[in-house]
């Protein structure tokens, strides 16, 4: 038997071509899905969801078609294998990805960050095996809507999504005054305490680390605006934990 009988000794040329394209087609709808999440600085971005789309494909075209030498050409399945199920193959992506999903969700006091990025990848492996089953137009149709739903529901926040978070830390000389004037500070910020943690340290200084929310991220002008009309604040940082941008 010479190699090109080999090759296609089960599946023809054109047929291997049609799962090269699949796995093109998969490529490209996770690399769609990233761009949108790493223009967000998210923990996965384009290589991450091009990778994950991509093998989802990969594995549901084992799954699908990598067991047809264990058939007869009436359909009927060689003695001994009891019927196996290939599908079960595919089936191990969605507990699959479930490792991947929880590397890139973060829990910072009472805050949670990269859920949406979790939840991301796992639909990225489901357009994957979509596509690797030959469902091109479930696949490319599930990208499609799932970026044009995430574009709009940042445009257009609701609920909790429209609120976003900051960890500040705050290191100050009398903590008693500056209680008074972090409420007041609050107030006009239009902010929400969400966390919030008081440590009175050796040196007599009091360090402030606090969990807030509201509508709009601080700016730096707000924060530095604030630490000159203080002269009790030794020093402040700020980092954003969740984002509607």
């Amino acid at each position: 038997m010479t190699l090109a009988e080999y090759l296609n000794s089960q599946f023809s040329l054109m047929q291997n071509l049609d799962f090269l394209f699949r796995l093109l087609v998969a490529a490209a709808c996770g690399a769609a899905i990233g761009v949108e999440r790493s223009k967000r600085f998210k923990e996965a971005g384009v290589r991450t969801h091009l990778v994950v789309c991509f093998a989802a494909a990969l594995i549901m075209l084992i799954s699908k078609y990598g067991f047809a030498d264990l058939t007869n050409p009436d359909g009927s399945n060689f003695p001994g294998i009891r019927g196996a199920d290939s599908a079960r193959v595919a089936a191990q992506v969605v507990s699959g990805i479930s490792f991947l999903c929880s590397a890139v969700i973060i829990k910072n006091g009472g805050s949670v960050k990269g859920l949406t990025t979790a939840a991301g990848l796992w639909l990225t492996a489901g357009i994957g095996l979509a596509i690797g089953a030959g469902l091109f137009v479930v696949g490319v149709g599930g990208t499609l809507l799932m970026a044009a739903m995430q574009i709009l529901l940042h445009r257009f926040a609701v609920g909790g999504d429209a609120y976003t978070g900051n960890r500040m830390q705050f290191t100050v000389k009398n903590g008693y005054d500056f209680n008074t004037a972090l409420e007041e500070q609050l107030k006009a910020w239009d902010a929400q305490l969400a966390d919030s943690k008081i440590t009175r340290r050796k040196d007599g200084t009091t360090e402030y680390d606090l969990t807030i929310r509201r509508k709009k991220a601080l700016t730096y002008a707000e924060i530095k605006e604030f630490m000159m009309e203080r002269e009790d604040i030794l020093s402040v940082s700020n980092s954003p934990l969740y984002s509607q941008y």
